[in-house]
């Protein structure tokens, strides 16, 4: 993780919009640093295509989050969406 950044967040988006994009943010963090549970991610990034329903903005927020922290959503997103355990761990080679 690079440190002190921030994560790229819409000034219009309400407050609970933005918890939910942050909520998300947070959880791809973990998924990198430490493994999270699969169910709560996928809930997460349910909450955040509330926010962020089409693609492009999402490519663009994940290629601003990945410059940001070298964290990639779609890395994470993609491993539980293939359900292979119930942790989600990305491994950093």
């Amino acid at each position: 993780m690079k440190p002190n950044y921030s994560y790229p967040l819409d000034l219009d988006w309400t407050t609970d919009e933005k918890i939910k994009v942050t909520t998300f943010f947070a959880l791809v963090e973990d998924a990198y640093e430490h493994g999270v549970d699969r169910d709560n991610l996928l809930a997460a990034y349910r909450g955040f295509k509330q926010v962020v329903p089409d693609k492009g903005t999402e490519r663009q927020l994940d290629r601003e989050f990945e410059a940001l922290s070298g964290y990639s959503m779609y890395t994470v997103v993609q491993m539980a969406r293939q359900g292979v355990s119930q942790k989600i761990k990305v491994k950093v080679s």
